[in-house]
């Protein structure tokens, strides 16, 4: 799927639009998932050079043939903002969001239409998300609808679990 949400009128929030991840040069890719302050949210990352990142856009894009859903490009007033989707975990679909510290302040806006997505257009019934302990979002996600279930590691890296049902999402 790609889509547009324009905003116009009296709403002065940039148009946001997901893409492919191919779209995006490769230098800006590696960028954005070298990014020491996203970096530190990350601890299954490491750093990249260019032919880690294009590795690194070749399997997220192979996701969308695989399981006919997959992570975005994210564009923001036309710029690469950075990436978000999903992807198919053990117990369903995985949501995740990684953008330039410039383009933090769209976060919700970006969130609020991948998720849109995951359950009108992808008809997702739950949705996933996975965030190391070195973040602390659970007043926010709770706000959005989130509950948690636990725990979980990946890779001998402990993660916090939470759930969004369509309902939830809905109400």
């Amino acid at each position: 799927m790609s889509g547009d949400r324009r905003h116009t009128g009296q709403d002065r929030r940039p148009e946001l639009r997901f893409g492919r991840l191919p779209e995006v040069p490769l230098p800006a890719v590696t960028r954005l998932l070298n990014e020491p302050r996203n970096a530190r949210h990350m601890p299954l990352a490491g750093r990249f050079d260019q032919a880690q990142a294009a590795e690194w856009v070749r399997s997220k894009d192979a996701q969308w043939q695989h399981n006919g859903y997959g992570p975005w490009a994210v564009f923001v007033g036309g710029e690469f903002a950075g990436w978000g989707g999903f992807q198919r975990e053990d117990d369903g679909p995985d949501f995740g969001l990684v953008l330039f510290p410039s383009f933090w302040g769209a976060g919700a806006d970006v969130a609020r239409a991948a998720l849109d997505a995951g359950f009108e257009h992808f008809g997702f019934d739950e949705v996933f998300v996975a965030l190391p302990y070195s973040r602390s979002p659970d007043r926010v996600l709770a706000r959005w609808g989130f509950t948690s279930v636990g725990s979980g590691d990946f890779d001998g890296v402990p993660f916090r679990r939470y759930r969004l049902s369509r309902d939830a999402w809905k109400n």
